[in-house]
C-alpha cells in the first residue's frame, strides 16, 4: 500500500499552530541564495498563484496578503517516521518513501479488514480522524502502487491477475519516479506515457540511457521495478522502544527533599534496566504530574552513555531548583529517550576518576548542566576555504564527521573576530600594499605587509554579487601583527569601491 501524504508540511503547521486550513494563503518558505522560497503552500495560497518552488518575491507579486511561515523539514520528517511506525497497524512493515510518502507491507492482510477496498477505506478514515490529506492505493509492487497514488485515482487496487500495463497505461511519465531532466527528454522524444514507452524497442531505450546508473534516471529499470520483473528493496523502519520507569505515589509530595529521594529511586530503576539491556543513557526526560494536571519535563542530555545512577542524580538536581510543586505531585516518570550501547566492563579507572574530578565525559555533563548545553562544545575542522567557515562547532566527545577535514591553506591567526571589523587604510590604488589603517578611532602605520592572499566566494552559496578577499598579514610600528582583508576589486562590476576589513589577530 502507498501513501500519499499531498499537503504534509502543511497539515503539520495546520495541527501545530492550530489554524483552520484555508483561512489565509500560508506559504512556508526556506531561505536560499537568491532569496526566500516557497516549500510549500495551502489551498488558499495555491488559489492566489503560490507554488511550491518559486520565489517568495515573485509569489507576493500575485498575492500581497501571503501569511510566511519557515519550513521545517527535519520536523516534517519526524512526522513521517512516526506516522510510518503508526502505519504498521496494516501491515508487518513499513518504509519511508520521502518527502512525503509511505509504503506498507499488507501482503496477506486485507481479509483482516474484510477486503482490500475495505482496507483502504479504514487508512483513508483513520488518516482524516488524524487531519492528514492523503491519496492511497494498493497493488502488487511499490512502484505500481506510488504511481497509483500520484497520478491515478485515489484508492485504486490493482489485482495480482490484473494485467498491469492495461491499468497503468495512460499514467504519465513521471509515474515512474524519475529525475526531472530524464523526463524533459522522454518528453522530447514523443514518450509522455508509459504504454508509450512499453511500446518501444528495449534496445533503443537502452542506448539512450545506458551511462544511467541510478534508478531515477533509468527509465527501463523503473519500468521493471513497476511490473515486477526488478525487485525493489526498500528499508524498514524499525520502532525503538524507549526504556522508562515510573512511581506513583499514594500521598502527593510537595518538598524537595521528597523529590529528591524519588528521583534517586527512578534513576536506580533506569540503571537496573539499562544493564538488562546493554544499553547507557545520554538523553533522560523526567515528568512530574502535578495535581492541578500540569506536566512538568525536565531533560537531562549527556556526553556520553552512561548508567551511574548517582552522577544522573547529581545532575538532575539542578534542573529540579525552579519546579513549584504546587498542590502536590503525584506521579513521577523518567524515560531515556537516547540510549547507546554501552557493555559491561571493569569501571575502577573510571569511579577513581570520578572521586578525584578528573573523568573528562562527568566533567562536561556537569558544565553542561551548569550552563546549557549549547554553552560546552567543541570546533572541528570544515573543508571551506572561507575562514569564517573553515570550523564548524560539535559536542565536544563527538568525533568529527570522516568525510570532512581541514583544507591546506596557509598560516591562519590565532584569533579570529566573530565578525570582520571596518578600518579605513590607505593604500596604493588600484591594489598596492596597505601602508596606514584606522582601527577603533586609532591610526595604525605599517611597517610590513605581506600578500595578498586571494579568496574567490563559494559561488554555490553565495549571491552572484560577493566579492573577492585579498589578504595581507600586516605588522604596525608597535610590533602588533594583524591580518586584514580588501572586499573587491576596482571596477569589478559587483559593487563600488573596495572595502577593507579587519579580521584576525596573529600572535
Amino acid at each position: 500500500m502507498a501513501i500519499w501524504c499531498m499537503d504534509l508540511a502543511i497539515d503539520r503547521w495546520r495541527l501545530v499552530s492550530e489554524e483552520s486550513a484555508d483561512a489565509d494563503p500560508v506559504v512556508l518558505i526556506t531561505e536560499t541564495a537568491r532569496g526566500p522560497r516557497i516549500d510549500a503552500a495551502n489551498r488558499a495560497a495555491q488559489g492566489s498563484g503560490a507554488r511550491a518552488g518559486m520565489l517568495l518575491a515573485d509569489a507576493r507579486a500575485l498575492c500581497p496578503a501571503l501569511v510566511v511561515q519557515p519550513s521545517d523539514p527535519a520536523g516534517d520528517l519526524a512526522m513521517l517516521e512516526a506516522l510510518a511506525l503508526w502505519a504498521q497497524r496494516w501491515g508487518p512493515w513499513s518504509a519511508l518513501d520521502p518527502p512525503d510518502g509511505l509504503l506498507v507491507d499488507t501482503a496477506g492482510v486485507a481479509h483482516l479488514y474484510g477486503g482490500e477496498t475495505a482496507l483502504l477505506a479504514d487508512a483513508a478514515r483513520r488518516f482524516a480522524r488524524r487531519g492528514l490529506g492523503v491519496r492511497l492505493a494498493l497493488a502488487p509492487t511499490a512502484g505500481a502502487a506510488w504511481a497509483l497514488a500520484h497520478h491515478g485515482r485515489d484508492r485504486s487496487i490493482l489485482d495480482l491477475h490484473d494485467e498491469p500495463m492495461a491499468r497503468l497505461a495512460d499514467l504519465p511519465a513521471a509515474a515512474l519516479r524519475l529525475d526531472d531532466d530524464v523526463l524533459v527528454l522522454l518528453r522530447r522524444l514523443g514518450l509522455k506515457r508509459l504504454g508509450d514507452l512499453h511500446g518501444v524497442d528495449r534496445a533503443a531505450l537502452a542506448r539512450r540511457f545506458r551511462n544511467r546508473r541510478s534508478a531515477a534516471a533509468n527509465p527501463l529499470l523503473r519500468l521493471d521495478q513497476l511490473l515486477g520483473l526488478v525487485p525493489e528493496p526498500a528499508l524498514p523502519v524499525i520502532g525503538v522502544s524507549a526504556p522508562m520507569v515510573e512511581r506513583r505515589l499514594m500521598e502527593p509530595i510537595r518538598h524537595r527533599a521528597l523529590l529528591d529521594r524519588v528521583v534517586a529511586d527512578l534513576a536506580a530503576d533506569m540503571v537496573r534496566v539499562l544493564e538488562g539491556l546493554g544499553q547507557g543513557a545520554r538523553r533522560l526526560e523526567l515528568g512530574l504530574w502535578k495535581l492541578d494536571g500540569e506536566v512538568v519535563v525536565r531533560r537531562l542530555e549527556l556526553a556520553a552513555a552512561t548508567r551511574d545512577a548517582s552522577h544522573i542524580v547529581r545532575l538532575m538536581a539542578g534542573k529540579l531548583d525552579d519546579i513549584d510543586a504546587g498542590l502536590g505531585i503525584e506521579l513521577m516518570r523518567l524515560r531515556v529517550s537516547w540510549s547507546e550501547p554501552l557493555a559491561l566492563a571493569q569501571a575502577d579507572f573510571e569511579e577513581a576518576a570520578e572521586r578525584h574530578g578528573t573523568s573528562l565525559a562527568a566533567c562536561i555533563d556537569r558544565l553542561s548542566a551548569r550552563l546549557g548545553e549549547a554553552a560546552v562544545c567543541r570546533p572541528v575542522p570544515y573543508a571551506s576555504h572561507v575562514p569564517e567557515r573553515a570550523q564548524r562547532w560539535r559536542p565536544p566527545l563527538e568525533p568529527p564527521p570522516a568525510e570532512q577535514g581541514a583544507l591546506a591553506f596557509h598560516a591562519r591567526p590565532l584569533k579570529l573576530l566573530d565578525l570582520p571589523e571596518s578600518i579605513a587604510v590607505l593604500y596604493a590604488t588600484p591594489d598596492g600594499l596597505p601602508r596606514r589603517f584606522r582601527w577603533r578611532g586609532n591610526v595604525h602605520e605599517i611597517a610590513r605587509a605581506e600578500g595578498p592572499e586571494r579568496i574567490a566566494p563559494e559561488w554555490w552559496r553565495e549571491k552572484s554579487t560577493a566579492r573577492l578577499r585579498d589578504y595581507y598579514r600586516i605588522e604596525d610600528d608597535t610590533g602588533r601583527r594583524y591580518w586584514i582583508y580588501r572586499a573587491g576589486i576596482a571596477g569589478d562590476g559587483r559593487g563600488g569601491a573596495p572595502e577593507w576589513f579587519l579580521q584576525g589577530l596573529c600572535g
